[in-house]
């Protein structure tokens, strides 16, 4: 018995190509394989085997069919090979003619991409943190000293002591006048004068004493 389409053909033919593979459209084929479904008309005949010819993958001899029952028969090609005979031996009926019901194409994989390396980073890469920072932290500022530079000093100097000396002259030292003696007056400075002038009023008499008796001592 002949298939009742017209021969040669591929999958992909469009009076008998599926809509999608799946859904027991083609039973058993694989997804990257293309999947013809033959079928007998009437409820009365079924196959007993079946021969079909590629053109790339040769002839092959079908003797397990359904499901769901014998009528069925379900064969696989390589993709977009060439079917170019097929002849069905039956049991059941008086059928001239057999069907191909539909064929489902072979699903196209999709080569999975290789993984993306991301490119090493250069050694000169700058690290994220600048090693010239300034530290948050500022540095502590010098102290001013406690006594001023350059400043007049704050201790006393001492007063001179005013001695007397047997080697002294003669002649008293001249006291200051006018304003100048206020300001002894009130520093506290009248008693050494007092005393100076003592001293130089005893020199001046033991010295007229002593001249007194070298004229005597001559006169004699």
């Amino acid at each position: 018995m002949k298939l009742r389409q017209p021969l040669p053909r591929t999958a992909t033919t469009a009076d008998g190509a599926a809509p999608q593979k799946g859904a027991g459209e083609c039973a058993g084929i694989p997804a990257d394989k293309d999947g013809w479904h033959f079928v007998l008309p009437g409820n009365v005949s079924d196959f007993v085997k079946l021969t079909v010819t590629f053109e790339e993958g040769g002839q092959q001899v079908i003797t397990d069919f359904g499901p769901p029952s014998d009528k069925h028969a379900y064969v696989a090609s390589e993709a977009g090979d060439t079917l170019t005979a097929v002849v069905a031996e039956i049991t059941g009926g008086d059928l001239k003619k057999f069907n191909l019901s539909h064929t489902c194409p072979a699903t196209p994989t999709t080569p999975s991409s290789p993984p993306v390396t991301p490119p090493a980073s250069p050694s000169g890469t700058p690290s994220g943190t600048p090693s010239g920072t300034p530290s948050t932290t500022p540095s502590e500022e010098p102290k001013p000293s406690a006594t001023p530079t350059g400043g007049t000093s704050t201790a006393p100097t001492s007063q001179p002591t005013a001695t007397s000396s047997s080697s002294s002259s003669s002649s008293a030292a001249p006291v200051p006048s006018g304003n100048g003696g206020g300001d002894l007056a009130e520093t506290g400075s009248s008693a050494p004068v007092g005393v100076l002038g003592a001293v130089a009023v005893a020199l001046v008499g033991a010295g007229g004493f002593l001249a007194m008796r070298r004229r005597k001592a001559q006169q004699h």
